[in-house]
């Protein structure tokens, strides 16, 4: 069966690159100051929610930054180029579903997905490791909707929104630091959305390869997904 379209895995490969990216530069960044705050501004030890900054040095090594070798200017360089390839790919997509109506017909959840009996019984599959069978194999599950909208609608434009906050020229036009509590709240709320996007992806690879990744990957890279038989 015809599962994925074009834009939908040029999305999905595009996104994989600039997030991986955006992730190991975003540590060597995070090397730079390794504490987070709230409020407008934060250098204190003792003033900082999140300190990783320990007794041995960076927190981050360099086998998994970018670059791999202490360099904030070059880290920032990686960062803003695939910040905006990330961000254009995102609405382009995004324009791409709403003029398509997919996001309302195919992910955004329905009432009936939403009820606790539904979501629970859909958690006890997925935790059995019990995945859909025959045409039912086509369609977005309750969680799966929930986790797709989340990324979409939430932490997409979130990391997008803050990362451009941390922008002096892009906050003094927009002034997106005030809209968001100053700074150090801006930076606290980026490294989170960061943070929230790694555990999607590290969750939506573990799914994949447990319920077939040579069927999965072949759907992501030709469109085609061979249906599992049903039971019986």
């Amino acid at each position: 069966m015809r599962r994925h379209g074009w834009p939908t895995r040029a999305w999905h490969w595009l996104n994989l690159l600039a997030m991986a990216v955006l992730f190991m530069s975003g540590l060597m960044i995070f090397n730079a100051h390794p504490r987070l705050y709230w409020g407008e501004a934060g250098s204190e030890a003792g003033q900082a929610w999140l300190d990783l900054w320990g007794d041995d040095g960076l927190p981050f090594p360099g086998w998994i930054t970018i670059p791999s070798a202490y360099n904030l200017a070059d880290a920032r360089l990686w960062h803003f180029f695939f910040a905006w390839l990330l961000a254009l790919a995102w609405a382009l997509y995004l324009g791409w579903n709403l003029r398509r109506g997919r996001l309302m017909r195919e992910v955004l959840p329905r009432r009936a997905d939403l009820a606790p009996a539904h979501l629970w019984q859909d958690l006890r599959d997925h935790l059995a490791l019990r995945f859909p069978r025959g045409a039912a194999a086509l369609r977005y599950n309750p969680l799966q909707k929930l986790a797709y909208a989340a990324v979409l609608a939430g932490l997409i434009p979130l990391v997008i929104v803050t990362g451009m906050a941390m922008s002096p020229a892009l906050d003094a036009a927009l002034r997106l630091t005030v809209v968001l509590g100053g700074r150090a709240t801006a930076r606290s709320l980026h490294f989170l959305a960061a943070g929230g996007l790694v555990a999607f992806s590290a969750v939506h690879l573990g799914m994949v390869l447990l319920a077939g990744p040579v069927n999965g990957l072949r759907a992501m890279l030709t469109g085609w997904y061979r249906l599992p038989k049903e039971p019986g």
